[in-house]
């Protein structure tokens, strides 16, 4: 392991673990019974089967929105569509899983292709702009985030309510479009495997075949990827079509899979969440199952915490801007870095 990978690591782990340190400080100082605050939030996500369960489903979407993420980052390209991405799809996957019928195996498959497709439209245009003029890739998604909320939320009202159904949500999807759950007694269903494979593919796509290799080159430095004659402009719009693929299909297999009906009244914030995955993750495909877990799993823990004790779940999200704030802070541990940094130095002299 050369000397970045390893700083990388312990850089990330001590982000980690300052960020529980101040959970734990705000419990023990809010909390009328701290210890049992601490055990819920720590131990709670593995005490029943149910819940291991509750945080394999949430990590599902997260590995979707990660993965999504970390291919944008990985060719330089600070794009948070995901977000709208994810809704629209969601929707188009119920449309698809309300008005046709098809046989149970071809049916969900059709779903995440019509999200899949739709990812793939959206984040080639938002790639095409930014490739082709420079446009903000950040300014345009936030843009498109809000577009596709409000086509949706208007479909959903005009076309799809069901208006015998207490809130919002769509007319109730046909049993064979939904995705099937793979453990008995949890809600964890096929989109897991989805996500694995998916997971497999991203790694092999940006390591192993030449596009991977320039979509990296071109995120670390976009100059030299065309002083050496890569094709920039082409590199982004790939990168930002397998991200829109990558997204909609988590769009897609959250709704079929979670769901009997479309109920997103709001943003899931599901694409916001894969930016936090994608930096814990170093924007690597193997270490995104693990980031997604880790969030997924806290967050179970915050919600056991917060019904059991009087600590708010809101704690988590502070826990997780710290993280955010020390990762993405450049400066961070840089004293240590350039002492670690000459130790090596000295060693190989």
């Amino acid at each position: 392991m050369n000397f970045e990978k390893k700083f990388d690591i312990i850089r990330t782990f001590v982000a980690v673990a300052i960020s529980l340190l101040i959970g734990f400080i705000i419990m023990l100082l809010v909390s009328k019974e701290p210890l049992s605050t601490i055990y819920y939030f720590v131990v709670g996500p593995i005490a029943k089967t149910r819940y291991i369960g509750n945080v394999v489903e949430l990590a599902i979407p997260l590995i979707f929105s990660g993965l999504a993420t970390s291919v944008l980052f990985q060719a330089g390209l600070f794009n948070l569509g995901s977000e709208g991405v994810f809704y629209f799809s969601g929707l188009l996957a119920s449309i698809v899983g309300i008005t046709f019928s098809l046989p149970s195996v071809i049916h969900p498959l059709i779903a995440i292709a019509a999200g899949s497709l739709f990812g793939m439209i959206v984040m080639l245009l938002i790639g095409f702009f930014k490739a082709k003029w420079d446009a903000s890739e950040l300014v345009i998604s936030l843009m498109f985030n809000s577009i596709f909320y409000g086509i949706g939320l208007y479909i959903l009202n005009f076309y799809y309510r069901d208006p015998n159904y207490s809130g919002v949500a769509s007319f109730k999807m046909k049993d064979s479009s939904l995705l099937k759950v793979i453990v008995p007694g949890t809600r964890i269903h096929i989109g897991l495997i989805i996500a694995l494979l998916t997971v497999c593919f991203a790694y092999i796509f940006l390591y192993r075949t030449k596009w991977g290799y320039e979509i990296r080159m071109t995120g670390l430095n976009n100059a030299f990827a065309k002083y050496t004659g890569m094709r920039t402009t082409k590199v982004i719009i790939i990168a930002s079509i397998i991200a829109g693929a990558i997204a909609g299909m988590g769009g897609a297999v959250e709704v079929i899979g979670m769901y009997d009906r479309f109920k997103w009244a709001a943003l899931p914030g599901l694409g916001f969440d894969g930016a936090l995955v994608a930096m814990l993750a170093k924007n690597k495909p193997g270490n995104v199952i693990f980031s997604a877990l880790f969030i997924a799993y806290i967050r179970i823990g915050a919600d056991l915490m917060a019904r059991m004790t009087n600590v708010p779940s809101e704690m988590v999200f502070i826990m997780q801007a710290v993280i955010i704030l020390l990762i993405s802070g450049g400066k961070f541990l840089e004293n240590y870095r350039q002492r670690m940094l000459l130790k090596e130095v000295n060693k190989d002299a």
